[in-house]
């Protein structure tokens, strides 16, 4: 299975252009889900798992992969489908998620495509607040015009690993933080447990919280700001840009924003839970400031605390 990732490094040029590829598998229904490529080391068939007692209900045991122990994760059950006696998993999805690889159990692979950001939707509203998907798009799926949903895994992890969102006493007290209280932050993010966790962090500090769900919603309130007249760099401080999105990515967003002489001198951190070299050599060719790994709640406030002590220094 692991063959129908072999050329995975060639796919992530696609990222720069607006696009990506997703792999879609099913969970033992007729639904469709999907994962970006980007984020999948491999596939391989269910491995021998150790169990753990006393662990998470969702985490199915233990497995060596390549010579360390990794998490192996229900993925129908912590998605919360029905129980199907049934269903018997046949694959293991090994992925890298904020610096840490797990496995999730999965059903049938089916392949990969190439789709782009702009064909990716999120999830409609009337799903609620409890879904577990990210993005949903629409793909041929033999001869027909089938719904693929993408699944919100920063939201599986972080009911099963818990997130401290507390800040270091030492960095918490650094005299800039005071110049903070009142900051605007724009965050962009499809994720909502990943903007919850930087929401949590920076009002620790008394700072503003802007949110968007999607690179294209944000672009279209930075220009509608500068329409106005108005100084981007006034509204806000910075801004927290995560690299996949439904309709625009981050690196997408910040190559506008650069190529705009109203805002080219925003502060943009890309806060991702994507890794690797590809992604700072991204980060360097479209111009964000700053690339974090998701979560980092200390480093999040260093970021913040490193652009107030550039505009103080403007200052003086």
């Amino acid at each position: 299975m692991s063959e129908l990732l072999a050329s995975i490094d060639l796919r992530t040029q696609l990222v720069g252009e607006n696009r990506l590829e997703i792999l879609m598998f099913k969970l033992g229904t007729r639904h469709t889900f999907a994962l970006n490529v980007f984020k999948v080391r491999e596939v391989i068939t269910v491995p021998s798992l150790n169990q753990l007692p006393g662990s998470h209900a969702h985490l199915k045991g233990v497995t060596n992969y390549r010579g360390a122990s990794i998490p192996i994760i229900d993925l129908r059950a912590a998605i919360k489908m029905n129980d199907n006696s049934e269903y018997k998993p046949a694959n293991v999805i090994i992925t890298e998620y904020n610096r840490s690889v797990q496995g999730f159990l999965i059903g049938q692979v089916m392949n990969i495509i190439n789709t782009s950001w702009s064909d990716i939707q999120p999830p409609p509203s009337t799903a609620g607040k409890n879904h577990y998907l990210t993005a949903i798009t629409q793909v041929d799926i033999d001869g027909k015009r089938e719904l693929v949903e993408i699944i919100d895994v920063e939201k599986v992890l972080a009911e099963i690993i818990e997130y401290d969102t507390t800040i270091s006493a030492n960095i918490l007290e650094d005299p800039v933080s005071e110049y903070l209280k009142g900051k605007k932050v724009l965050i962009v993010d499809d994720s909502a447990t990943a903007r919850w966790q930087i929401r949590e962090t920076l009002q620790q500090l008394g700072i503003v919280i802007l949110e968007e769900k999607d690179g294209l919603k944000a672009l279209t309130k930075l220009r509608q700001w500068a329409d106005e007249g108005k100084k981007v760099t006034d509204e806000i401080l910075m801004m927290f840009t995560d690299a996949e999105m439904p309709e625009m990515d981050g690196y997408r967003l910040t190559a506008e924003i650069r190529q705009d002489p109203r805002m080219s001198d925003l502060f943009i951190a890309l806060n991702t839970s994507l890794s690797g070299s590809f992604n700072e050599a991204m980060v360097e060719k479209v111009g964000c400031d700053r690339l974090i790994s998701k979560f980092q709640p200390d480093l999040l406030v260093e970021v913040v605390q490193q652009r107030m002590r550039q505009i103080l220094d403007l200052a003086d």
